[in-house]
């Protein structure tokens, strides 16, 4: 068995992982990378295998930097199957076109306003391309085999966001177990990660992997942040991802208005996925911890945006109000937006709700950045900065490590990856001391026989 490293290693997007054994290609996550211009460009480059020998995707869960990839890779050739579990493909339906979306609006944007190098700008794929892309999808069920050719899969529950699931591969001989990314024990609305017990090799995301959460309560966080821009008469801007944390803040809102703990300001979700998202929920009661009322309490804690025009007159109110929207790291749609009416103010907050990746604007932003470029131009920022601690979806070092020490018997190498270096590398040094297993931080392409599991 083969195991080669096509994304996620050295950095925290780009989740794409290529296991070739009996004959069989098979790769496990397709997303895009983000954050560093570097990175980026690796979107618009030949992927270093050819899409069309590979036999099958399997994904862990549906976020774009573990999926987003997937409508190139069936347009450069790949005709497979992309395996996955029932909410990830309910996910992917939204989440894959809705990325084409953006990509050609950004690109249109580009060429009306003239800030791009390129001539015309394209996107990166279109909505069509998406849409083909979907018609590839087949489901699993939990913890039922799957065979692909002469490997089989199998998915366990990783908690994280709906559908999120461990992927482990095996040839017959040996068995590889993929994390994806890592849910929280006691995260509020998701269940725990299941406790896995063997593989003979890991590889585990490292996100978090150089730091712990603060025991901060997230709805005394978001409380204290709304009360005192509201006090300044200010709005509060979040950048959420559509999946996962869009759905938290709304639950924390609601909660925090039924209490009556903060006021009864409007509350604008500029991302109409997100309330579809939002929705399925109910459909995945099982997955996570909240009951029928919380989620349809959830689902009426906004007034959904839908279109451009609903959008942009956002900015012609001048009261207190919270406005979320995608994306997550700010990194485009319509969050950029809102960033340039709302960031120079000093009344308004910024508030930061997920991890924020190098080189994006949400990183330059949590950095203390005094402007961020959007759209061409330079754009101050005098709002507050704020970032909710508490609010994060992935384990950090202390829950990975306790996680980890579910097995019975170590593998015979971890891999570490899904990290900046920083965080992959104490994370590395944190499971050989305390746990004494055999650890290493692949790079980028890297190839690794798991027969001795030393890299090629």
């Amino acid at each position: 068995m083969k195991l080669q490293f096509l994304g996620a290693a050295g950095t925290v997007t780009g989740s794409k992982y290529l296991v070739t054994a009996n004959g069989r290609r098979v790769l496990v996550d397709c997303g895009l990378f983000q954050g560093l211009k570097q990175l980026r460009l690796r979107n618009w480059s030949p992927l270093p295998v050819d899409p069309a020998s590979i036999d099958d995707v399997v994904l862990t869960h549906a976020h774009i930097d573990h999926s987003g990839y997937l409508p190139l890779l069936v347009k450069h050739g790949f005709r497979g199957r992309i395996h996955c579990t029932a909410a990830t493909f309910e996910l992917c339906k939204l989440l894959l076109p809705d990325s084409g979306r953006l990509h050609e609006e950004d690109a249109a944007y580009a060429n009306r306003h003239g800030f791009s190098k390129h001539r015309p700008a394209l996107p990166l794929y279109t909505e069509e391309d998406a849409e083909r892309s979907l018609r590839s999808f087949h489901v699993v069920g939990i913890d039922r085999p799957l065979a692909l050719g002469r490997i089989e899969a199998r998915l366990a529950p990783s908690g994280h966001i709906l559908g999120a699931a461990f992927v482990t591969l095996s040839d017959g001989g040996s068995s590889v177990t993929f994390s994806g990314d890592l849910g929280r024990p006691h995260d509020p609305i998701m269940v725990a990660p299941r406790a896995l017990t063997a593989t003979d090799y890991l590889v585990v995301e490292s996100t978090y992997g150089d730091r712990r959460h603060p025991p901060g309560n997230a709805l005394d966080e978001l409380a204290a942040v709304v009360k005192r821009t509201v006090e300044r008469g200010g709005v509060i801007v979040v950048p959420a991802f559509a999946v996962g944390r869009a759905q938290f803040l709304l639950y924390c809102i609601q909660r925090l208005k039924k209490a009556r703990r903060i006021p009864a300001i409007p509350v604008y979700l500029d991302s109409p996925m997100a309330a579809d998202v939002t929705r399925l929920y109910l459909q995945f009661r099982s997955e996570h911890r909240l009951d029928a009322q919380d989620v349809e309490a959830t689902c009426h804690a906004a007034t959904i945006v839908n279109g451009v025009e609903e959008s942009k007159h956002l900015h012609a109110l001048h009261h207190p109000m919270i406005v979320i929207a995608g994306s997550g790291m700010a990194t485009g749609g319509r969050i950029t937006h809102h960033l340039k009416a709302y960031a120079p103010d000093p009344r308004n907050t910024i508030l930061l709700s997920g991890f924020q990746a190098a080189g994006t604007r949400g990183a330059s932003l949590l950095a203390g950045a005094k402007t961020v470029r959007i759209h061409g131009q330079d754009v101050a920022v005098k709002a507050e900065v704020a970032a909710l601690s508490s609010l994060s979806a992935h384990a950090d070092s202390d829950e990975i490590v306790q996680w980890l020490r579910n097995f019975r018997t170590p593998p015979r190498r971890t891999f570490v990856t899904h990290g900046e270096p920083l965080a992959s590398d104490a994370l590395r040094q944190r499971i050989e001391r305390e746990l004494g297993w055999s650890v290493h931080i692949p790079d980028h392409c890297e190839s690794v026989d798991l027969g001795d599991g030393e890299p090629r």
